[in-house]
């Protein structure tokens, strides 16, 4: 999966500048510790950041930036890096080269960029038009990863432009990317074991012998012993890693642990069922993260409960008369409803069709399998939890009914293509609730891909909600078809990659994947063979995601074998099991139970998601061919997300004692600000990033091996996320889990 250009980056009252640089090497150990990233600035600014009234570019290798006259206080014109790591009673040492257009003074600041605002440094500084260089030095009062450094110039009497280059702050006693928490050597999955399914740890042993390990009872007594089997060194982690398998204690309890000498992994369950809880969060996740609706308290309590966002209430604009895009249509269109993709409130029809395509096939899945739970009333804590509807179905309704609105409207130019994206002009602060959103939205222009999103998940819609809705069935089922043809009429109307502000691009230029899933939709509800021709992605190791739809035609043949023709089913089984197999087997070459193992090693933004992704395909053979192996794979992968990972993590918000809980997000930000809640419980981290895509990864993960780039912070975007289509790809592989 790739990520969206520039997503969700950092906003306080400032301006994002530009693409991200580079990652930096490992510093020398020999010299002071280098805390600023891209001091020279000889390609790019980001991260640097000006405030809303001081344009800035770079000039020459410079940053410069036009200060503006007449503003109050010091820091209404600033440039500025955030996320710098600061220390406790450590020396800190700024060096840089500046100058003015006309003799002026500014300051010079280092602090937290986040409350209490403790600081290390403030020093006015008299500039010249001639180039000089400057040294200022303090010591740090507080410890924390969220330092800022600023150049602060506002009040000044005439307007000037500020140059500046070789920015360089040095200081602290630890490492970038040194000092990190791997928890305890022993890795368990921290939340349970399914009493006849796996049960295995990975652990942090340097020898190549087996060692002892003992499977202790809460009140300590031992109950199993056994010795390690020796994996070995571990590419993804750089670790060298051994087995633990006490598969065959199979007797229910809660807070056992597993010691390997002095070691003692985190607390776990074993169950009969330890993923209905998991199961229901999961799916809960997406009521909370609904648009045009106030959450309310009976459902999800009152530290969750808030207003409706973007239905034009003061001070936000809405979503429900939307102009778009200078340049981009003449007309408005009502888009309220749906879901907010992630940490931005941002809606996306690539994202949310795949979103809602998971939680109807999971419907689909659990009719067919016989999980009367994973497709009954009354699951989930929502205001439809009653009304003799499958709940997961009212939830995805809530989706597909903005898709819907995003359709082109008969009489329009382009009529029957959906519109790319919906959001806001600009990134907001964060954090931000949606209905204190004051930023001006727009309409992006309509796509291929987004309206075979809208045909695929429409189509799928008009079929399972026939026995509920008729009347919406008819109206998806149309708008099904009218999206297929109007895609047919324009196939090549791709979204850009066009690093904007305000949401993500989601670029995609590659739309037979998308042709043949909304094609492979549209013939299992309605058997017009006129579909069955564009039947033509298949499945490969690279799994699925918004931009690589291809596995989800083989996902959908597969399981309606009788909806398909006997050859084009029998193919994409064979094809989903040697898949699967291939998922099995990198899970059993890994010292940690992921079934994503990148050729390259690059672990992608949203890793996490092709994890449970890949879960989906291995669920999907388990259900073809009845083999354990392909079930046990499942149960594993879910080891891998919620603690038997290289960083003894769980990534699940609530789920876990070393759990996830500062994911990126505008509205659940307890970490920036303590009266906001931490992200509602089920709700999944992006995972590890190796490409470091944002400054707080790039500031603490220096080094970083592949699978243990992942830092818990509200700031790191990159790694640390959440967005429907990861939450879409948990819940399902949740419900099939506690299926019974």
């Amino acid at each position: 999966m790739r990520p969206r250009t520039l997503l969700h980056a950092l906003v306080l009252p400032t301006v994002l500048l530009a693409t991200a640089p580079a990652v930096h090497a490992a510093p020398d150990p020999q010299q002071p510790y280098e805390r600023v990233l891209n001091g020279t600035f000889d390609q790019v600014k980001t991260p640097w950041w000006s405030s809303g009234s001081t344009p800035s570019r770079i000039d020459g290798g410079k940053l410069c930036a036009d200060v503006p006259a007449g503003t109050a206080n010091p820091w209404d014109s600033m440039i500025a890096q955030d996320s710098i790591p600061l220390e406790a009673d450590q020396p800190y040492t700024l060096r840089f080269t500046a100058s003015a257009t006309t003799t002026t003074t500014i300051r010079a600041v280092l602090q937290l960029g986040v409350p209490p605002r403790t600081t290390t440094f403030n020093k006015t500084l008299t500039l010249t038009p001639e180039p000089q260089t400057f040294t200022v030095s303090g010591t740090s009062k507080s410890a924390d990863l969220h330092g800022q450094l600023s150049f602060q110039q506002g009040g000044a009497a005439a307007a000037f432009t500020l140059c500046m280059d070789d920015v360089s702050l040095t200081g602290g006693s630890v490492a970038p990317g040194a000092g990190r928490d791997f928890g305890s050597p022993v890795h368990v999955n921290q939340v349970g074991y399914e009493r006849h399914g796996p049960k295995k740890a990975s652990v942090v042993e340097p020898g190549d012998r087996p060692v002892d390990w003992s499977l202790r009872a809460a009140d300590g007594t031992v109950v199993r012993t056994g010795r390690t089997r020796v994996q070995g060194d571990d590419d993804a982690s750089g670790q060298h890693v051994h087995i633990a398998d006490f598969s065959g204690y199979t007797t229910n309890g809660t807070g056992y642990t597993l010691a390997v000498g002095d070691h003692v992994s985190e607390p776990f369950d074993i169950a009969d069922n330890p993923y209905t809880g998991l199961r229901r969060d999961a799916l809960g996740y997406f009521y909370l993260a609904r648009s045009g609706t106030p959450i309310e308290a009976a459902y999800v309590g009152d530290a969750y409960a808030r207003p409706a966002g973007h239905l034009g209430v003061a001070p936000n604009k809405g979503d429900t008369d939307v102009p778009c895009l200078p340049g981009a249509c003449s007309y408005r269109q009502d888009v309220r409803g749906g879901w907010y993709d992630a940490g931005d409130q941002g809606k996306y029809v690539v994202n949310g069709g795949l979103a809602a395509w998971q939680l109807m096939d999971s419907y689909e899945r659990s009719r067919r399998q016989g999980d009367t739970v994973g497709a009954s009333d009354g699951l989930l804590s929502v205001p439809e939890n009653a009304n003799k509807v499958p709940d997961v179905l009212d939830e995805s309704r809530w989706e597909v009914e903005f898709l819907l609105r995003m359709q082109i409207p008969q009489g329009q130019p382009l009529a029957g293509m959906a519109l790319h994206k919906v959001h806001d002009l600009a990134w907001t602060a964060l954090p931000t609730q949606p209905d204190k959103d004051s930023q001006p939205r727009y309409l992006h222009p309509p796509t291929t891909a987004a309206t075979l999103n809208l045909a695929a998940a429409a189509a799928q819609a008009a079929r399972v909600w026939a026995p509920y809705d008729k009347e919406f069935a008819a109206r998806c089922l149309r708008a099904a078809r009218t999206a297929f043809d109007a895609a047919l009429a324009h196939p090549d109307l791709y979204a850009p990659d066009a690093n904007g502000s305000g949401g993500g691009d989601y670029d995609d230029t590659q739309v037979s994947d998308e042709f043949s899933w909304a094609a492979t939709e549209l013939y299992a509800t309605t058997r017009d063979h006129r579909y069955l021709a564009r039947i033509t992605a298949k499945a490969t190791t690279d799994g699925f995601s918004w931009q690589d739809t291809s596995a989800l035609s083989d996902l959908t043949v597969a399981r309606m074998p009788e909806r398909f023709p006997r050859k084009l089913s029998l193919a994409a089984s064979a094809r989903i099991v040697k898949i699967a197999e291939t998922f099995v087997r990198d899970q059993r070459s890994q010292g940690y139970p992921n079934p994503n193992k990148p050729a390259d090693g690059t672990y992608v933004w949203g890793s996490n998601s092709v994890t449970a992704n890949n879960a989906v395909i291995m669920a999907t053979a388990y259900d073809l061919t009845r083999l354990p192996r392909y079930r046990d794979g499942v149960l594993e992968a879910m080891d891998y997300l919620l603690g038997r990972n290289a960083l003894d993590q769980s990534y699940v918000t609530g789920y876990g004692e070393r759990a996830s809980h500062n994911q990126h997000t505008r509205i659940w930000a307890h970490q920036i600000d303590p009266a906001l809640p931490d992200p509602p419980k089920g709700s999944l981290a992006g995972g590890p990033n190796s490409v470091l895509t944002d400054p707080v990864a790039q500031q603490n993960l220096v080094g970083c091996a592949p699978s243990t780039c992942y830092i818990d912070d509200v700031y790191s975007y990159g790694t640390d996320e959440i967005a429907i289509n990861w939450n879409s790809a948990l819940a399902w592989v949740a419900t099939f889990a506690a299926a019974r």
